[in-house]
């Protein structure tokens, strides 16, 4: 198992979609996983070989954010404002801000192939938790329309502010958030779901890294099956009387369905803590004390 960063651990593989890693060298951290995916550090990639790589091929890349209540109230604004001048600069970009009410975007900077369309909660498939409301949502407006209308597709939490570019380096199939917290633990703590009759269960032994629910992203049907897993899985778990947490369940499911890319803590660092040696720089921070 490979759960945290040590000294010992140097691959340099290049990893799909990080064309420009040959030679950029991080040996204080695991860069590629077991099974080949590479984890993406600052260090680990060349911007503008990403560039001359992507440019060519039309790509446009979604980004949704789903906020409800106070946490739009407290939460939104900065968000837009930051992913708008520092998610995927160059390329053509659609976020979608999913909101339970009518909501007057902020005045944000008018920049080029950015794209802002508010999406409303449908009231027909409301659920009491807000991990279900927040999937179940995201999963009927990919089939609606997003799955026809971007490449790759990325959702976010709310309560996040961007500090730093985040561009092409992301883009992959399937592409998984490690937990900033956890990424840093003894790997044999990890908090998966252990009880048997759930369906995001790991057994004791087995598992890769702690993903994060803070990020998921890769292309609009990845997203889909893992909405459609989580929903599934949940459902099969309420039935028994069980109450597992929706990162559970993500994991359970990257776990079954390893992803193709990793983001390093770097790429949603909680703001409580200092940052460790080996996170030069916190692209996205979290802001909201999420005890996991």
């Amino acid at each position: 198992m490979r759960c945290f960063a040590g000294g010992s651990q140097s691959w340099k593989k290049v990893g799909p979609g990080l064309r420009g890693q040959v030679g950029w060298k991080r040996p204080d951290v695991v860069t590629t996983t077991g099974w080949l995916a590479p984890v993406v550090w600052e260090g680990t990639f060349d911007r503008q070989a990403l560039w001359r790589h992507y440019r060519t091929q039309n790509l446009t890349v979604g980004l949704a954010v789903f906020a409800t209540g106070r946490m739009a109230d407290l939460h939104l604004e900065h968000f837009l404002h930051s992913a708008n001048k520092h998610f995927m600069a160059g390329y053509p970009v659609v976020f979608y801000v999913m909101v339970d009410d009518w909501y007057q975007l902020p005045h944000l900077q008018s920049v080029p192939l950015h794209t802002f369309r508010v999406l409303t909660i449908r009231e027909d498939i409301w659920w009491p938790d807000f991990n279900l409301l927040r999937m179940k949502n995201l999963g009927e407006y990919i089939l609606s329309h997003i799955q026809g209308e971007v490449d790759f597709l990325f959702s976010m939490s709310v309560d996040q502010v961007f500090q730093g570019d985040v561009g092409a380096e992301i883009l992959g199939s399937a592409v998984a958030q490690l937990h900033a917290w956890w990424y840093f633990t003894d790997g044999r703590n990890l908090p998966y779901e252990r009880r048997p009759g759930s369906a995001a269960c790991i057994p004791f032994g087995e598992g890769d890294f702690f993903y994060d629910g803070a990020l998921v992203g890769g292309t609009p049907s990845h997203v889909l099956n893992l909405v459609e897993a989580y929903l599934t899985g949940m459902a099969h778990d309420l039935k028994r009387g069980l109450n597992s947490t929706y990162e559970r369940h993500l994991n359970k499911y990257y776990f079954l369905h390893k992803p193709a890319k990793l983001l390093s803590p770097e790429y949603s660092w909680d703001a409580a803590f200092p940052l460790p040696r080996q996170v030069q720089r916190a692209k996205v921070l979290q802001l909201a004390k999420r005890g996991r």
